[in-house]
This record gives structure tokens, C-alpha cells and sequence, in this order.
């Protein structure tokens, strides 16, 4: 079976150790491995804040600008994704080329042909996924979009039943785009992990935890964290 993938041992290793992090940094950003409160659970409370406020607000241009930005952004990431795909497939078409120059790298192993594409295809994967979350968070925003245009304006049964109802729905919808549209860019920050592969399997271990760790202090030790958790 190793044969047929064309990976050794080491490569498997260090692909299973990618594969494992990023699983952990999911799992502990989400709040299911650690009780301290990420970056990205914090900005989902203040998602839900947003909406309530809305509600209160008799014109809500404010909002429907936000939500202009937020699907921009999203659609510029999707666009990226779809670019760095085809890039990879490019890639694949100069693989002699790119293998000349991987040889030249400082600690790069003799990698061959087959075990190269292999390494391609399976950046190839990631991006194509990171394309697929981010134009699912696209169409969610569009949603969310319009549940904000479905909550009741002020005034008309403005702690009702029906209004709480239609901002949860709201809040609801927002929080998952902006879920979808955080699995999309943690697996364009994982591509760029993923890279050191391409030199070796021990550099694809090092990359991988470089990346955890920077990752790790932006959701439990930064400054943005520290500015939305700041008590009134």
C-alpha cells in the first residue's frame, strides 16, 4: 500500500501529525478541549450582541453595510482559493521544473516524481476545501441577510415572541457563516503549513507547529482577544 501511495514512513508520520493538529486546533477553538475562551467564541457572542442591537434600530443601513463587507470578504477569499487551485494543477504541469529547484533547497530531500504529485494533489484538496467553506459562508451571509430583513422593525411587538424568535434565526445564521467562513481560512492557514513537505517530512512537522503556535496565541493570548473580552 506504500508503495502505491508513493510516501515512506517518515511522510506518512508527519502527514498524520498535520492531520491530527489541525483537528486540535478545531476542537480547542471550538471550545471542546479547553474552558478558556477563544477569540472566535468571543466575536460569536458579540455576533449575537449585533444582532440584538439591530433589532432596536428603526434603519438599519449599518447593518446591511457590515453584511456587504463580511460576504466581500468572504467571496475575495473564495476567488483566491479557486486561483490557488488552478495553480496547483499549473503546478503539476512543471513538475520536472519545480523538482530541480526543490533539489537546490537547503535539507530537501530526493523526491521523485509520483511522491511529488501525490504532494500536490493533496494541496490541492485543501484549497479545493477551503474554496467550498467559503462559498457556503457566502450564500449563508446571503441568508443571514435576509433574516435581518425579517426581523420586525421597532415598534411592532418589539419583545413579542415572534421578535425574539426572529433574532435568534438571525444570530443563528450569522454565527454559522461566520463558522464556515473560519473552517475556510483556517484551511488556507494550514496550506501554507502543509508547504514544508515539499522540503522534507521533519521541516513539515516544524511548519506544522510553528503555524499551531501563532495560531494558538491569536485565539487565546492576543491583543484582539484581550480587547473584546475587556469588561465595561
Amino acid at each position: 500500500m506504500l508503495d502505491s501511495l508513493k510516501l515512506t514512513i517518515p511522510d506518512l508520520a508527519a502527514l498524520s501529525f498535520f492531520l491530527a493538529a489541525w483537528a486540535v486546533h478545531t476542537l480547542t477553538v471550538d471550545g471542546h478541549l479547553v474552558r478558556r475562551i477563544s477569540l472566535t467564541r468571543a466575536m460569536n457572542a458579540q455576533r449575537e450582541a449585533w444582532m440584538r442591537t439591530m433589532a432596536r434600530r428603526e434603519l438599519r443601513m449599518i447593518d446591511t453595510s457590515i453584511m456587504v463587507g463580511l460576504q466581500q470578504g468572504t467571496a475575495f477569499f473564495a476567488s483566491s482559493s479557486l486561483i490557488a487551485v488552478g495553480g496547483c494543477f499549473a503546478l503539476l504541469g512543471a513538475s520536472d521544473h519545480v523538482l530541480t529547484v526543490l533539489a537546490d533547497l537547503p535539507f530537501a530531500g530526493a523526491a521523485s516524481r509520483p511522491t511529488f504529485e501525490v504532494k500536490v494533489l493533496g494541496l490541492i484538496i485543501i484549497l479545493a476545501y477551503a474554496f467550498f467553506k467559503f462559498g457556503w459562508s457566502y450564500r449563508l451571509f446571503n441568508y443571514c441577510s435576509i433574516l435581518v430583513g425579517a426581523v420586525p422593525m421597532q415598534g411592532e411587538g418589539m419583545h413579542s415572541p415572534s421578535m425574539e424568535a426572529a433574532v435568534r434565526r438571525a444570530t443563528r445564521m450569522n454565527v454559522l457563516a461566520g463558522k464556515h467562513f473560519n473552517a475556510g481560512l483556517r484551511a488556507i492557514f494550514f496550506s501554507l503549513g502543509y508547504l514544508g513537505w515539499f522540503v522534507n517530512a521533519a521541516v513539515f512537522v516544524i511548519t506544522t507547529l510553528i503555524l499551531m503556535a501563532v495560531l494558538m496565541r491569536r485565539q487565546f493570548f492576543s491583543s484582539a482577544r484581550q480587547a473584546i473580552l475587556e469588561p465595561d
